[in-house]
């Protein structure tokens, strides 16, 4: 956080003003008359939890700005694995809109969506999402579309699904999410958004069913959220 040069003046004055009290305070003669009374023992304990709080003040102060600029670097860098730098020139952490998305079991009651523009046109947008319903609990996930409807990517943040199984939908480990590439809600029914164990055209992983079975459920719901505000988001 950068404060202004009003905002230090005055810092610095009130400084001043505690550094006089203290100072008159502290003296031998006026310690020893004050030693003895409650009021000086309380003083003591108020003195220590001030000192504490404006320490921990200081430092999260201090931190707030490295620990916001290495968030928006992480997202940054998920942001360019699901829309390719080619369709856009803008700055995408920059360039937001929020939709209402609480009717789409997605993890949130608003998304933050973000617009790829090339020569201040829409190409692609990009959103998080989350599969509240893993095997192992939430699967946290970020998706690219293009301005037509059809995915650029999907990419999976965190999980807690079982190592060797269900971490298979980690691009790591193994090629699946990329499957997801060039589909949307016009060239698959939505029989066909699904695990080919339920009829649908996504594979299944051996062993490992529910992760990514929840997986496309909730991608299909991204893509129903992305149609949902498909003429907002590309004429924004």
């Amino acid at each position: 956080m950068k404060l202004d040069p009003a905002t230090i003046e005055r810092l610095k004055e009130k400084i001043a003003v505690y550094r006089e009290f203290l100072k008159n305070w502290l003296e031998p003669s006026n310690l020893a008359r004050l030693r003895p009374t409650l009021k000086f023992q309380t003083g003591i304990l108020a003195g220590f939890a001030l000192l504490a709080s404006v320490l921990l003040g200081v430092t999260n102060c201090s931190t707030e700005g490295i620990i916001q600029q290495r968030l928006d670097e992480d997202l940054k860098k998920s942001l360019e694995e699901v829309v390719p730098a080619a369709l856009h020139d803008n700055d995408m952490l920059q360039d937001t809109v929020n939709v209402p998305s609480a009717e789409y079991n997605i993890g949130a009651n608003e998304t933050t969506v973000y617009i790829a523009k090339k020569s201040g046109n829409v190409t692609a947008v990009s959103f998080k999402f989350t599969a509240p319903d893993g095997y192992s609990g939430a699967i946290n996930m970020i998706i690219g579309i293009d301005r037509d409807g059809n995915i650029l990517g999907v990419r999976v943040l965190s999980h807690k699904e079982t190592p060797g199984l269900g971490d298979k939908i980690e691009v790591a480990k193994s090629d699946w999410i990329l499957s997801f590439v060039g589909r949307s809600l016009d060239n698959l029914t939505p029989a066909q958004w699904a695990v080919k164990k339920d009829g649908g055209v996504f594979d299944q992983f051996t062993g490992a069913t529910i992760t990514p079975r929840k997986s496309v459920q909730a991608i299909h719901r991204g893509l129903q959220l992305f149609k949902a505000h498909q003429a907002q988001l590309i004429n924004p």
